[in-house]
């Protein structure tokens, strides 16, 4: 069974979920997401010999959500995973993200070597930091419109997705899955400032079938608390960039895994399909080649449970 309880690390309360016995794997979620997202990977990871932890991150769900912005910049979210790693009676860990959770497995593996026994990335692969600001180069590329430069307007988007929380999880979910009509497939995420994003999502009648009402209740009660902790995230790409100025140029060492889905948004953001197909000689450390899922879209372990726990069991037991 999966037990949950509050873990102090790194100045703040983590609420964590936990199941199993043996090597332990952190499972990091991304957005709009909790905990909640690797529910199909507590039991097969535990049945194969491992100790599972997801936490709920800061700015989301149970956890704590601090109110200042820079609290969460990269160095503070690795910082969580090391502290956890620590307070959990480990010396070391598998890391495993999915979205915003990768950034945060990819950085720790890159910073904290000594403490990650291999690292695996869904959705957003491994960090080659560029040479402009994120938010910056979106700013310019598309005129503000990218969904990065949209969050990064104090509680513009923080309203619009409170508004009615539970249909706008129905929506996001719906809109970059694989199951969608080619709502986001091949686009990018570009938002109308004066409609809002959630205007352009369609609205399924009939959610996917992986995902159930009961789930999307856990996820929309995750929310309670606004969406503001979360975004918070992006309003730091550029402090992001700049606090890992020392890191440029630097490559994951560990031996990794990066899982992506034909049909995901990420895979087809600017220079996102080149670094892909580059991968295998840009980072040794690659155990094999990047694992394309055929018709999966955005939400990779929730899609393709199946696939990924395989791709992941074989990865971690290697």
């Amino acid at each position: 069974m999966v037990e949950h309880r509050m873990v102090d690390v790194n100045g703040v309360r983590l609420h964590i979920a936990e199941q199993g016995e043996g090597p332990l794997v952190v499972l990091l979620h991304g957005f709009p997401e909790s905990w909640h997202s690797w529910r199909n990977q507590f039991g097969p990871l535990a049945e194969a010999g491992f100790r599972v932890v997801a936490p709920d991150q800061r700015g989301y769900g149970r956890s704590d959500h601090p109110a200042d912005v820079d609290a969460y910049t990269i160095l503070h979210l690795v910082g969580d995973v090391v502290a956890l790693i620590q307070a959990l009676g480990e010396e070391s860990a598998y890391v495993v993200g999915h979205d915003w959770g990768a950034p945060v497995a990819w950085h720790t593996a890159l910073l904290r070597p000594d403490m990650v026994r291999g690292v695996a990335g869904l959705s957003v692969p491994p960090p080659f930091r560029g040479t402009q600001p994120p938010l910056a180069a979106m700013e310019e590329k598309y005129a503000g419109r990218f969904y990065w430069n949209y969050f990064n307007r104090p509680g513009v988007a923080d309203a619009e997705f409170a508004k009615d929380t539970r249909t706008a999880l129905r929506k996001f979910l719906y809109s970059a899955c694989g199951d969608a009509p080619g709502a986001l497939e091949g686009k990018q995420p570009l938002v109308d400032p004066e409609r809002g994003w959630l205007a352009a999502m369609p609205d399924p009648a009939v959610l996917p079938h992986w995902c159930t009402e009961d789930a999307l209740d856990v996820l929309t009660d995750s929310f309670s608390q606004g969406f503001t902790g979360a975004l918070n995230w992006y309003r730091n790409l550029d402090r992001n960039w700049e606090l890992t100025a020392p890191w440029h140029g630097a490559v994951v060492t560990r031996p990794a895994l990066y899982i992506y889905g034909e049909r995901d948004v990420v895979a087809s953001f600017p220079g996102t399909p080149e670094l892909i197909e580059r991968l295998p000689g840009l980072m040794p450390s690659l155990r094999r080649e990047p694992i394309e899922l055929a018709g999966c879209g955005h939400w990779t372990q929730q899609e393709r449970p199946d696939e990924v726990n395989t791709a992941l069991i074989d990865f971690l037991t290697a």
